[in-house]
Formats: structure tokens, C-alpha cells, sequence
């Protein structure tokens, strides 16, 4: 039965499950009155069909031909508009489920724009009034958590390991303390991680709570202290490709926040969600099992996840 259990977990494992996080991302600089350049960044790993934009009728188009910035295949667009962009939609077709685009316009007076699309919601009507707060990172934050599933599965395993709402309450802080720092200071560019290297060991720390779910609660010790050291790597998993597109523009500091609060925000929507599942699986005697089963499921994984980024470090 146990050799049943991770078989499934290998199979199922796929690299759809275990995605990086890879926002397309739009700049757009006006850099003079009715004139914006933009350049269009994709991830070359992305999931389905090369995304395609499509803008106003009032603009003139001339593209560049693309290259490989990093994980990005970027193009430079030209855009001669007859009337200004405020007001106007942009389109975009051929994103996957897994890829959001973030988008940046930083208009020709100092205003500045940022939103989201993505499959769901493929058009942004960039507003005529000016935007105060970059909220564009918030909604990144939050899809990027709950998009991320080795962080999904993390957070899982920290609920399952401790009983009790205060000792909880003392982990995850500590795991929000430990990845707002290391994603201050990679972005910052403080100090980083290369990107491969940082994801094999995130899946390093999945098996390694799949181990500390063996243990019974009374050998469990400080657990907020291991949520604390894990966070750190997972603080530089969660800025690798907020580096890569960047922060285009001079609220960094907000920036940063909205996109700390979105994946806070990612968290709080996943712990009472389990919470409700465990006070279930209690009232019905089935926790123990059920905790097998978690424990299984986070180490093949964790396991998995961890083979296919060595494999794809060396290769």
C-alpha cells in the first residue's frame, strides 16, 4: 500500500504541479509625448502557446526581433499612438493557467500604471486617473503563492506538523518573518541565490518536513525555529523572478510590500481551509491516517521535485 502511495505521488508530481514562477511581464516608457517603447518579456518555459499582445488601433506598431534575457525571451516594441494609451485596452491571447502579465506603464509625466492579466481576465484598461499604490504586486503576491504548489505544500506540512493555534501562529510568523527578509534583500540586491540552485534546496526542506511529520508531537522540538531557517530559502525562491522581470519603478519599497502582503494573504486563505479539514478529520478518527497519507504524499514530492532541478542544474 505505502509503495502504491508514492508511486502515485511520482506519477502525479509532473513539472505542471512544481512550476517556477515566471510572470510574462509588459514595460511600456512613454518616452516622448503620443511615443512609448515597450518590451514584452515571456518565459521561455512557458506552459502552452507563445502569448501574444495585441494593442489599440490608434498606435503604429514596429517590433524588433526577440532574444533570451535570462528565463525571458524579450522583444522591443515601438508604439506611434495618434492618441494617448490612457483610456485604452490591451490585449493579451495564448497565456497559459500557470503565467500571469504583469504590466508597467510609466507614462510621459511621471504617472505610472500597473496591472494584471492573465487567462481569466486577458485585457487591462489602463485608467485615465492617476494610481497611487502599485497593487499590480499585490494580485502577483497572491498568485504566486497559491500558483507555487512547493510552497503550498510547505505551508500544508507546518499545519499538520503542530497542534494548537498559538504554537502555529508562532511558526507561520516565523516563516513570514524569515522569506519578507531574504525577499527585501535579494531584490534589493543585498544578497542572492541563483534561482536553480535555491529551488532544489526549497524541495530539500519538503523532505525534510516530511520527516519531521514522523515524529510524534512530543519529539517535535522548536518548530518555529525550522519554519524560521526555511523561510530564509524560501524568501529567495519567492524573489527569483521577481528579479528576473523587475520592479519598474521608483516605489520599491511599496512594491515589495504589496507583493509580501499578497503572498501573506495566499497563506491566511490556505490555513483556515486545513484548519476545517483537520477539526473534520479529528471529530472522525481519521487524522492519524490522514497524516500518513500527508506525510507520504510531501515526501514523494519533495523527493521528485528535488531529482528534477539537480537534473536540470547538471544539464
Amino acid at each position: 500500500m505505502n509503495k502504491l502511495i508514492v508511486s502515485l505521488i511520482f506519477i502525479f508530481s509532473s513539472n505542471f504541479f512544481s512550476h517556477e514562477f515566471n510572470p510574462a511581464h509588459l514595460l511600456i516608457n512613454e518616452i516622448e509625448e503620443l511615443e512609448y517603447e515597450a518590451l514584452w518579456m515571456t518565459p521561455i518555459k512557458n506552459l502552452g502557446t507563445s502569448p501574444e499582445l495585441s494593442f489599440p488601433e490608434i498606435c503604429e506598431i514596429e517590433k524588433e526581433l526577440p532574444f533570451r534575457q535570462g528565463k525571458y525571451l524579450s522583444e522591443k516594441i515601438l508604439l506611434k499612438c495618434s492618441e494617448s494609451l490612457r483610456g485604452k485596452a490591451i490585449q493579451v491571447s495564448g497565456l497559459s493557467i500557470l503565467n500571469d502579465a504583469l504590466v508597467t506603464i510609466n507614462h510621459f509625466d511621471g504617472d505610472r500604471f500597473e496591472g494584471l492579466m492573465n487567462l481569466k481576465v486577458p485585457e487591462i484598461v489602463i485608467p485615465k486617473d492617476k494610481q497611487i499604490y502599485p497593487t499590480g504586486y499585490f494580485y502577483l503576491g497572491v498568485e504566486h503563492l497559491l500558483g507555487g504548489v512547493d510552497h503550498v505544500v510547505f505551508v500544508l506540512g507546518l499545519i499538520f506538523l503542530i497542534s494548537g493555534f498559538v504554537p502555529l501562529l508562532k511558526t507561520v510568523t516565523a516563516f513570514t518573518l524569515a522569506h519578507s527578509i531574504t525577499l527585501a534583500i535579494s531584490v534589493l540586491g543585498v544578497f542572492k541565490l541563483p534561482s536553480a540552485s535555491t529551488e532544489a534546496l526549497i524541495a530539500l526542506t519538503i523532505i525534510y518536513l516530511a520527516f519531521e511529520l514522523t515524529k510524534t508531537e512530543s519529539q517535535i522540538k522548536r518548530p518555529w525555529l525550522m519554519a524560521f531557517g526555511f523561510g530564509l530559502l524560501h524568501g529567495f525562491g519567492f524573489a527569483g523572478a521577481l528579479s528576473e522581470i523587475g520592479i519598474a519603478n521608483d516605489q520599491l519599497f511599496l512594491s515589495l510590500l504589496f507583493f509580501n502582503i499578497g503572498i501573506e494573504i495566499g497563506q491566511l486563505m490556505i490555513i483556515p481551509l486545513v484548519g476545517l479539514i483537520i477539526y473534520i478529520l479529528n471529530f472522525i478518527n481519521l487524522k492519524n491516517l490522514f497524516r500518513a497519507l500527508i506525510t507520504y504524499g510531501i515526501g514523494g514530492m519533495g523527493v521528485f521535485w528535488f531529482i528534477t532541478r539537480i537534473w536540470s542544474i547538471v544539464n
